[in-house]
């Protein structure tokens, strides 16, 4: 709609042409909301066509900058040109309500610069951890950190900033926060240690995301699905999330087996007594078939002896380790291991003991002989 149709439209419903000459803010101001609604127009085509041209080049972090800016550089055209046409209404009708322009545009330009550079950084946490974007993605719990220390601080500057334009004195509240910290620590010393708990996590990292992690001195045990400044989510081997204090982490002993670089095979195994003359070549068999199989690292330690003799068989303990350390694979391999020791003992013409008793007697009680006589006569 033309500047003219406007005022031949205005015209039509009664407006009286005084007040139309008079008032030519109104076209001010229509002039600078349809220019508003074709620079966000505009806008929105290029950052179209720039996220096609970022998406074909070799330079992955343009895609990053495009997708955080898209949304915040509208919204600032439309802040600016809303708060434009209120400077205009403004100056032609003085009304108090028109006062706040100047705080609401400096507030709210922050607030978009806030938001692209929140944006920015959630896009660069995800970023790390992603291999076509870097040439060593960085796990969860790194990627995780960085992020919430660049948003955590983003917050903190935006929030000075925005005090300051405000009329506040930063100095003062920084003096405040200052003394107000000593109470809400003292109020808040379980949270503030679960944060120094949290913290101290990110920097040691004991565990990341995905490890399976274990505490001999209380009853935790699971996946690791998130790691929070407050707490952490350990799902367990049933299905159900575990809630767990950061502060608990720093008294505990934790074991994280998703670390280790073997797994162990560690078996007593039992040949029956009338079998004993063939354990040597028994432990000698096993022991190549060990060295031998594929799934054995026989770099670690690897023994098969006679280790003990016990109530009612030969003991053998066969102490080995595999290059798996996934939990199924290992049983398999295990599995494996322990049928073709099975087999070597067959093979020698022996068995696997299983507990038996031998009751020796020297002579019957006379009673118990003559019974036996009277038996066999009848």
């Amino acid at each position: 709609m033309s500047f003219y149709s406007l005022q031949q439209w205005l015209a039509s419903v009664g407006v009286p042409s005084s007040v139309l000459n008079h008032n030519t803010w109104v076209y001010q101001v229509f002039a600078v909301v349809f220019l508003t609604l074709l620079l966000s127009y505009i806008a929105g085509l290029v950052f179209d066509r720039l996220c096609r041209f970022a998406s074909n080049s070799v330079n992955l972090w343009d895609d990053v900058l495009l997708e955080s800016a898209r949304k915040p550089v509208r919204v600032l055209i439309w802040l600016i040109g809303i708060l434009w046409a209120a400077q205009i209404a403004h100056t032609a009708s003085e009304a108090e309500v028109f006062q706040f322009i100047d705080p609401i545009r400096r507030v709210g330009v922050i607030v978009v610069i806030t938001w692209f550079l929140f944006g920015l950084a959630k896009r660069f946490e995800l970023a790390l951890q992603s291999p076509g974007r870097v040439k060593e993605p960085l796990d969860a719990t790194t990627a995780s950190a960085i992020g919430k220390l660049l948003r955590a601080s983003i917050i903190i500057t935006a929030t000075l900033v925005i005090l300051q334009n405000l009329g506040f004195s930063i100095s003062g509240v920084l003096a405040f926060g200052g003394v107000g910290g000593i109470a809400v620590g003292f109020a808040a010393k379980d949270l503030l240690a679960n944060f120094f708990g949290g913290l101290a996590v990110y920097m040691d990292r004991p565990f990341v995301v995905g490890d399976w992690v274990r505490s001999p001195d209380k009853n935790i045990e699971g996946t690791v699905e998130h790691i929070g400044w407050r707490l952490t989510r350990i799902r367990t081997f049933d299905q159900r999330p575990l809630y767990v204090p950061n502060a608990t982490f720093s008294t505990i002993s934790l074991e994280n087996p998703s670390r280790m670089t073997h797994r162990r095979i560690s078996e007593t195994i039992g040949v029956r007594y009338d079998d004993i003359a063939q354990v040597r070549n028994i432990v000698d068999s096993v022991k190549c078939m060990l060295v031998d199989h594929t799934e054995i690292d026989d770099k670690q330690t690897l023994i098969v002896n006679l280790n003990q003799f016990g109530d009612s068989s030969v003991n053998l303990m066969v102490y080995t380790f595999t290059k798996t350390t996934i939990w199924v694979k290992y049983h398999e391999v295990k599995q494996d291991v322990l049928l073709k020791i099975a087999e070597i003992i067959e093979q020698h013409g022996a068995s696997i003991a299983f507990p038996t008793t031998t009751l020796h007697v020297a002579s019957l009680p006379e009673q118990f002989a003559q019974a036996g006589m009277l038996q066999n006569k009848v």
